[in-house]
């Protein structure tokens, strides 16, 4: 031990639960620096002893190196850097999860400056500590104070003494652990707290970070505990960092690590991945095949017994042909036949039960699960297909097709739907020609035996085939069955009666056209195949002539004409003509055939040609002057072209005035013969005949239209020459739309006599002397009343303009008629007055009414229209409520009719 400044060193015993650690944990050296400086490690050995279980990323131990100017970068290395890492301040950690083994394990540590190069090793020995049982009591006290390093300075000397640090090896703490808590771990303390009053503390996840609160420190004694049980599971270990402190804050050691390991306990079972396996294995499988693997884990420490895992077969059902027909690797899970026997057709699937044990498969402090392997035996092909009959028999009626005639069935042990229980029928016989083929039912693996080419019973009555039935893939190695199957298929043909048939057809025929009518064109029947029913003769009919030429003898098929034969009509395509005739038989049933005669027409020089335009145009001068036209003929060589082309004789104007010329077979040039020819419009007669023999010449009108031409020899006047010479069409057209216009305007004008004739019928007035129903019109408008009309009732209308008193009629006007003038006794107003001014509106009407002697006695604004005089009722201005029923008569209400009734009894009724 080396005590500076007085200051004593000391290790006391741990608590029991660190004594795995500090027993075997080299006692921690603390030697004093030599009074001379020599830069390197220490010591050319270091020792340290570790847990058993190194994790990823835990510090192990700190290497010193002394640099004696401070300035020198150092950079460490290692010589396992797969296992161990050095960091820039000298902590060794490993760099991964490893299980140390018995023999302590060794490895360098180099140090290299940076500028200069210069390398310094030391060779690091980890020792794995013993188990927990070897501890002894006295050992247990040996460490339990955790000693800050320190170093201190000689102001008053060039030397200073420096304490090496050391790394404290890890705490190993159990998981689960029942306490009580807060369990005592660890005491950390310095040795200056004999002269300072120091603060404890510690941070790092687990005591400030998250997860807070598990670890807790005493800021005065610095006893480090645990406050509740931990979980290996979640957290595997805790770096801690231990810090001192004086009262004002002031840190006066620096800080150490403190790794705390979580010792696993086996708290956990294995659990599979799935808690059921499937798999699967052809059939016939030889023993060793893989079916498949297992899988399950364990959330204990897979590096240690507690996670690892054994597995096994528990049981096996249906346990035929044998109980153990699988095993199973106890490390890995992959699951193996390990006997043979396995057929699908008697067993289909099997169920394991798996069974993973932890403790490495210790049956007795192991945990274990269960899962189950469900392992189906999938299908090869190790049975064919069988007929069930060795014949089978079908029958199809002639001259049919996609006709299914028979079904072969057939039997296969294998799985259905497969490729190996799928059949494939091929014919291997008894069908040269290839009347018929065999599909397979998708469903039922039926084979069906259609017909694919019509079959004729007076040629074959009966078939018999001969088919083979195999799977879709071949069969497995080692089948002894035959491959395929056969049977025997026998076909019936049924007899039906058939369609009789033309012979030939269509059946061509060269005629010439223009054959009369009533001429025997030719001869065409038809043959009956049914040469083993009893049937009559045929019978013949028409059954499509589109010109209507022909006719057909119902018995001996002979053809005659009924019309003159036309080569030039519509109905002829390319010189031929097409009939189409039936022949029917008396069979059960009745059948028909058809047949087509083709009449091939041969041109005569029956037509003679015509020009082609109708219509053209020239100038009024020779230059330009020229009119190209075409002859056109219906008949085909050598009855048509080419052509030649006159001018008739009469009348003797057309040769004076034209004069043409051929250009070409068919085309000709028309052009004027004098110098100049008046515009107008000129029918030119043209003579053309044809190469026939006899030739066949017409005279065809062209049209031409004469007019005075521009410089370029286009028609300047044509619209004039156009209108002079409006066509029949253009005629008609224009007759028609003045009909039509005169029509509309007739209806009009009846249409406004009949709308006057009911305005008047609506305004007359009827007799009161003869008819009384005006005293019951509804009235929409106000008047005077018929006893106020001793004055003139046009005042009563609104003056548009104010006419001089020197044009009102003079004389009395009839009181029976509506005032046509109105009288000028009112000043013209505005029609729409100011709001401002409705008063003086106002009084400037009543002023005018006042001052006017004709007025009548009411509002002058109001506009009247007059309603006729002389009623029965009386004025109604002179009705009061004094008057009295009895001083009129009302028995005439009676002679109204059923509408006034109820009138007739309230006024006509008599004293009642």
């Amino acid at each position: 031990m080396c005590r500076v400044a007085g200051a004593p060193l000391r290790i006391l015993p741990p608590l029991a639960l660190m004594l795995l650690a500090a027993l075997q944990q080299a006692p921690i050296k603390a030697t004093c620096e030599d009074m001379s400086c020599k830069t390197g490690f220490p010591e050319d050995v270091h020792s340290a002893v570790v847990s058993r279980s190194v994790h990823g990323g835990q510090p192990l131990l700190n290497v010193r190196f002394r640099s004696c100017d401070g300035n020198k970068k150092i950079h460490f290395g290692s010589s396992e850097p797969e296992d161990f890492r050095v960091g820039e301040d000298g902590v060794v950690y490993a760099e991964r999860s490893f299980q140390l083994s018995a023999e302590p394990t060794e490895f360098v540590v180099s140090a290299q400056d940076k500028e200069t190069q210069e390398e310094w090793q030391m060779r690091v020995k980890l020792t794995p500590e013993p188990t927990f049982a070897g501890a002894s009591e006295k050992d247990q006290k040996k460490i339990e104070d955790i000693i800050f390093p320190w170093q201190q300075y000689k102001h008053s000397s060039p030397l200073k003494r420096q304490k090496r640090d050391w790394v404290i090896p890890p705490i190993n703490l159990p998981e689960n652990s029942r306490g009580p808590f807060p369990q005592e771990l660890v005491r950390i303390r310095s040795d200056r707290d004999k002269s300072l009053s120091l603060r404890y503390s510690v941070t790092g996840p687990g005591a400030d970070q998250p997860p807070t609160g598990i670890f807790i420190i005493n800021p005065i004694s610095g006893q480090l505990s645990v406050t509740k049980p931990l979980d290996r599971e979640q957290i595997a270990s805790f770096h801690l960092r231990a810090h001192a402190v004086d009262v004002n804050g002031n840190q006066v050691e620096n800080p150490i690590d403190i790794v705390i390991n979580v010792i696993d306990m086996n708290d956990n079972r294995p659990e599979f991945l799935h808690q059921v396996w499937n798999g699967t294995v052809p059939e016939g499988s030889k023993p060793g095949t893989y079916v498949m693997t297992v899988t399950a884990i364990d959330a204990d420490d897979p590096n240690a017994q507690n996670g690892m895992l054994r597995y096994r077969i528990l049981s096996q059902a249906p346990s035929s042909p044998s109980p153990n027909m699988f095993t199973i690797n106890n490390e890995t899970g992959d699951i193996i036949t390990v006997a043979a026997g396995l057929d699908r057709e008697k067993v289909q699937q099997y169920t394991l039960i798996i069974q993973a044990t932890d403790m490495e498969g210790n049956p007795t402090y192991g945990l274990s699960n269960t899962a189950t392997a469900v392992i189906t035996v999938t299908d090869v092909n190790d049975n064919p297909p069988e007929f069930t009959a060795m014949t089978f028999y079908g029958e199809v009626p002639e001259n049919r097709v996609d006709v299914i005639v028979a079904n072969l069935t057939v039997t296969d042990k294998d799985q259905p739907h497969t490729p190996a229980w799928n059949a494939m029928y091929r014919m291997t016989g008894g069908d040269p020609t290839g009347r018929f083929t065999i599909l397979t039912d998708p469903n039922s693996n039926d084979g069906l035996v259609t017909v694919v080419k019509p079959i004729d019973f007076e040629t074959n009555r009966m078939f018999v085939l001969t088919v083979a039935a195999e799977n879709q893939v071949p069969l497995a190695k080692g089948i002894q069955h035959p491959p395929q199957s056969t049977a025997t298929v026998s076909i019936t043909v049924i007899d039906v009666n058939e369609s009789p048939y033309f012979v030939p057809n269509p059946k061509l025929v060269r005629q010439e056209e223009g054959l009369l009518a009533g001429s025997m064109l030719t001869t065409f029947t038809a043959q009956d195949p049914d040469r083993y029913m009893q049937q009559t003769s045929l019978r013949y009919s028409k059954l499509s002539d589109p010109a209507n030429w022909l006719k057909i003898d119902p018995v001996n098929g002979q053809i005659t004409t009924t019309a003159v034969l036309d080569r030039e009509s519509i109905y002829v395509q390319n010189n031929m003509y097409n009939a189409t005739f039936l022949a029917s038989d008396n069979g059960i049933p009745p059948m028909s055939g058809t047949g087509t005669l083709q009449i091939y027409l041969l041109d005569i020089n029956d037509n003679a040609p015509q020009v082609n335009p109708k219509e053209a145009t020239t100038c009024e001068t020779v230059q330009p002057n020229a009119i190209n036209i075409t002859a056109v003929d219906p008949d085909i060589d050598p009855n048509a072209g080419p052509f030649a082309f006159e001018l008739p004789d009469t009348p003797a104007s057309i040769k004076r005035n034209w004069t043409i010329v051929r250009i070409s077979g068919d085309h000709a040039q028309l052009s004027l013969r004098i110098r100049f020819l008046e515009a107008g419009i000129y029918d030119v007669p043209i003579v053309i005949t044809d190469s026939g023999n006899p030739h066949a010449s017409s005279t065809s009108v062209l049209k031409v239209k004469v007019c005075q031409c521009d410089i370029n020899g286009d028609c300047t006047d044509v619209d004039r020459i156009v209108g002079a010479g409006l066509g029949t069409g253009a005629i008609i057209a224009i007759l028609l739309c003045i009909i039509i216009l005169l029509i509309l305007v007739l209806m009009f004008v009846v249409w406004m006599k009949r709308r006057d004739k009911e305005r008047q019928a609506k305004q007359l007035l009827i007799d009161p002397e003869d008819d009384v129903r005006d005293n019951i019109l509804k009235y929409d408008e106000e008047g005077g009343g018929e006893e106020d009309q001793d004055y003139d009732l046009s005042q009563l209308q609104q003056p548009d303009t104010v006419e001089p008193d020197a044009i009102k009629p003079v004389g009395i006007r009839r009181l029976d008629e509506r005032p046509i003038h109105a009288e000028p006794q009112y000043p013209v107003r505005s029609a729409a007055p100011h709001p401002g001014d409705i008063g003086d509106f106002i009084n400037e009407g009543l002023k005018a009414a006042d001052n006017d002697p004709t007025a009548p006695p009411y509002d002058s604004l109001l506009v009247f229209d007059y309603e006729g005089s002389g009623s029965t009722a009386g004025s109604l201005s002179s009705l009061n409520s004094s008057s009295s029923g009895g001083e009129q008569d009302y028995d005439y209400l009676n002679d109204w009719g059923p509408r006034f009734k109820k009138l007739a009894d309230m006024y006509g009724g008599g004293d009642d």
